[in-house]
């Protein structure tokens, strides 16, 4: 597509871990949210969350484990017995967090209650289970519980330089894997076969987990959330792949390109060529003060402009990090400005119920000038 070159948009990080110190920073930054938001303490349950703020990757378990941020003392790390080495193995071991063992027989939300004493508000992580939310609100004296999120999601926002090096590794995975499409992609296989080999092939270039393989041929390209099933792929079908895994850093890949096996309809070309300007307009757009509703306009707006808005039927994009999905959403009605550090996707899509459709993925990250992107793979229908 016509315009800056995509390695413009490329920038260099130096590759290092995320540090204890840059722990104990997150740790205070999450204490000093909660007590301007004037809860009493911080409840953070294992997930990203917990990730971001210990480096622990604690298993969920209905066993208890939690995190506590509390006004006025020092956080603490709530464990079962059978869980202290692997928490003391991790991170939290160097962080010196206290940690409150609790065995089998014992109750550990009274426990928990009683180490943190009266309080008048709570807040939970967004992703705490019921079972344990309810529980705590229970043992704390029936403390109504707000949902963290606005505390969390504005430290993880903001992706540090170590992060953004995260995210360019992840890209840099995921693209091998979509280099290598010709080796699995092609008539007479079914959806399956070939996710089967991707699935492989994402673990082998570096991820850990799949998070998802999508392969959408030729209707069922028409659907964004298809994942796989046992149709053939055909000659002729336009294919939408979107892939996705998470680094043994905790930061999760996400991309998505088209192929076509042979010759695709006409068509489906001429949507084509309007998705990869709308694609490329909206990521070249992407720099600080921007809205994230702005963003979402102006691809909208080519592919309106050309006939097909009623085909695009989701957001433009979605934030990305410790999870695949996380704030900042792309959106109509989302009027937050891009700052440096924000990382998402830049994903329209246009889709022909019934016949074909087609989406073209990239992660983005707003730097000082401009955009910086985690993917290289062209952006061109690549022809099998």
């Amino acid at each position: 597509m016509p315009g800056p070159a995509e390695s413009d948009y490329r920038g260099g990080m130096a590759s290092s871990p995320v540090s204890i110190d840059d722990l104990r920073r997150r740790l205070v930054a999450a204490q000093q949210g909660m007590q301007a938001q004037g809860w009493g303490c911080l409840l953070v349950s294992p997930g990203p969350d917990l990730r971001y703020l210990t480096g622990y990757e604690a298993l969920p378990l209905e066993r208890l484990t939690c995190l506590v941020l509390r006004d006025g003392g020092l956080p603490f790390l709530v464990v079962p017995e059978l869980e202290i080495a692997a928490a003391e193995a991790s991170p939290v071991g160097s962080l010196g967090l206290d940690l409150l063992p609790w065995a089998e027989t014992e109750d550990p939300y009274a426990k928990t209650a009683d180490m943190i004493g009266p309080l008048t508000s709570a807040a939970v992580d967004n992703h705490m289970w019921a079972e344990k939310a309810l529980p705590f609100a229970s043992a704390l004296g029936d403390v109504p519980l707000q949902l963290a999120g606005p505390v969390l999601s504005s430290l993880r926002i903001r992706k540090s330089a170590d992060e953004v090096t995260a995210l360019r590794e992840a890209g840099a995975a995921i693209d091998a894997v979509h280099e290598r499409m010709g080796e699995w992609l092609r008539a007479g296989r079914t959806e399956r076969e070939v996710a089967a080999d991707i699935d492989r092939a994402i673990i082998d270039a570096g991820h850990v987990r799949t998070d998802f393989v999508i392969v959408g041929s030729g209707p069922n390209g028409a659907s964004p959330h298809h994942e796989v099933s046992d149709r053939v792929i055909e000659e002729g079908d336009p294919v939408v792949v979107d892939i996705g895994g998470t680094t043994a850093a905790g930061y999760c890949s996400d991309e998505t390109r088209m192929y076509s096996i042979g010759q695709p309809p006409a068509e489906f070309l001429e949507y084509y060529a309007v998705l990869q300007e709308a694609q490329w307009t909206a990521v070249a757009a992407v720099r600080p003060g921007i809205p994230c509703q702005d963003i979402d306009a102006i691809a909208r707006d080519i592919i309106a402009g050309a006939g097909y808005g009623d085909l695009f039927i989701h957001r433009t994009g979605h934030g990305i990090g410790l999870e695949t999905h996380e704030e900042p959403y792309i959106v109509a009605g989302n009027d937050r400005q891009l700052e440096a550090g924000f990382a998402f996707s830049i994903e329209p899509g246009i889709y022909r119920s019934g016949a074909h459709g087609a989406r073209i993925e990239d992660i983005v990250v707003c730097g000082e000038d401009g955009p910086l992107l985690m993917n290289d793979r062209p952006r061109d229908l690549q022809v099998l």
